[in-house]
């Protein structure tokens, strides 16, 4: 690892206002970047009727943001190193903001697929550079804090994308893209006056490519023989040949990464993978969002095909988690501190996993909201605000300061790999119209568990990081 060089201005530290409103702004664009993973999931209904002849084309429009937005955040990171965090930062702000413009006029699946691709870059520039924006302004006593609010601030626009998207479905499906652009707007103005630059001296490479390139494509034929598997059966020369395509992909991403020259920034940075602390973060939150995100999706299609919600009424009964998650977070972020974060992200992990499964045992085809929906709500936003808020602080204390941009760029694609793993495993085992069905939703919910369970047990084995340097 290279010497910090990490120049930073101005010389003298930020104010108080000054910080508050970099939180501000950084949050916002988070809250951007992390709404549209999840907001669609509530506009799927309405797009399948939108675009009749799309079938399994759809579940494009969640992953071909979520492949892109994961293999690009790391690359995004150490552009962000090189080039500055705030020049970075500012221009994938206005390239999501553009590209949300494009989804709202997108007139067949695919040019929604294009623009959501395009999104998905945008978003990767904005996430990759958020959290080293704070870490780099914050002073050490102040970053717990600062780093608590920005996972609450992900966890709450996560979590309410449901709910959000269901209002605003009514009016249309093109205003679950246009929300976004006013807020980008005024992020943007704003971080031009707030935001100071921050970058490595040192820092010459260029992105690899062919590594990234490598490293989507595999992502994506794992998701498509996922998501083909029901149709053309998990047996099928199919499902199996695109699943061995997705095995020689990714051992050639992983290669390709371990060989690159000096010039080259690596799609995967494997070094930081030799830190225990930071691995285990990275697989937990990588298993926790795939339980999440599967859970979002799942509990959409139960609402308004199981229990025949409409939109607007099932985004309005999935408000409560996202509220618990928000408390959770910042009361999360304290208890970790005090008790190890990797205990208090197992805590998250089994609470998510008890939520889910307080639906498994309680809900049945007759609707009964305020017992048997309601209480899984608060125990999965327990999960999530403690989770993510932990695992985050887990995994950027354990970097140098030098990695910070890479490291926790790398961390952000975990979980949304993890994520979009999540809605294919759950679109395999729960194709969409069997959403309706009691054992579907079962099958759905059981997926959720495990993947929480494994979080649970992953984070449960996370030690405190000695000090970086």
């Amino acid at each position: 690892m290279t010497t910090d060089t990490t120049q930073q201005a101005p010389a003298a530290p930020p104010t108080d206002r000054q910080l508050r409103l970099l939180l501000a702004v950084v949050s916002a664009a988070t809250f951007l970047a992390s709404l549209d993973l999840f907001i669609v999931n509530i506009a799927f209904p309405t797009l399948a009727v939108a675009f009749p002849d799309a079938g399994s084309s759809l579940a494009w429009v969640l992953n071909g943001y979520t492949i892109t937005f994961a293999a690009l955040l790391a690359p995004a990171g150490r552009l962000a190193d090189r080039f500055g965090r705030r020049r970075v930062f500012l221009l994938g702000l206005a390239v999501f903001t553009l590209a949300s413009v494009g989804c709202a006029v997108a007139w067949d699946v695919w040019s929604l697929v294009a623009f959501r691709v395009l999104q998905g870059i945008g978003g990767a520039m904005v996430t990759g550079t958020s959290l080293a924006l704070l870490l780099h302004s914050f002073p050490p006593a102040r970053r717990g804090t600062a780093i608590a609010t920005w996972a609450a601030i992900g966890a709450v626009a996560a979590a309410l994308g449901p709910p959000l998207g269901g209002l605003l479905v009514e009016l249309s499906w093109r205003w679950v893209f246009l929300v976004n652009v006013p807020v980008g707007l005024l992020a943007v103005v704003v971080g031009l006056r707030v935001l100071t630059e921050s970058k490595d001296a040192t820092e010459r490479r260029r992105p690899d490519v062919l590594g990234t390139v490598v490293l989507i494509a595999a992502v994506a034929a794992l998701s498509y023989a996922l998501i083909q598997a029901p149709d053309s059966g998990w047996a099928s020369g199919t499902t199996l040949g695109w699943g061995a395509a997705a095995v020689l992909l990714t051992v050639a991403a992983v290669l390709r990464s371990a060989k690159v020259g000096p010039q080259l920034v690596p799609a995967l940075s494997l070094p930081l993978f030799r830190s225990r602390p930071y691995t285990l973060s990275s697989v937990a939150i990588a298993a926790f969002f795939g339980a999440f995100g599967a859970m979002l999706l799942h509990n959409v299609y139960w609402l308004t095909t199981g229990w025949g919600m409409s939109t607007v009424l099932a985004g309005i009964a999935l408000t409560p988690g996202p509220v618990v998650a928000a408390v959770a977070a910042l009361a999360g972020g304290k208890l970790g501190a005090r008790f190890g974060h990797g205990a208090v992200a197992a805590v998250g992990g089994l609470s998510l996993a008890l939520g889910v499964l307080w639906w498994v045992v309680l809900v049945d085809t007759t609707p009964d909201y305020l017992v048997a929906f309601l209480p899984g709500q608060l125990l999965t936003g327990l999960g999530v605000g403690f989770t993510i808020a932990n695992l985050s602080t887990s995994a950027s204390a354990s970097l140098p300061p030098q990695w910070l941009a890479t490291g926790t760029a790398t961390f952000n694609a975990a979980r949304q790999l993890g994520a979009t793993l999540g809605v294919a495993l759950l679109l395999a085992v729960v194709p969409l119209d069997e959403s309706g069905g009691l054992a579907a939703a079962d099958r759905g919910w059981w997926l959720s568990i495990g993947l929480a369970l494994t979080a649970s047990v992953t984070a449960a084995f996370i030690r405190r990081p000695a000090p970086a340097g």
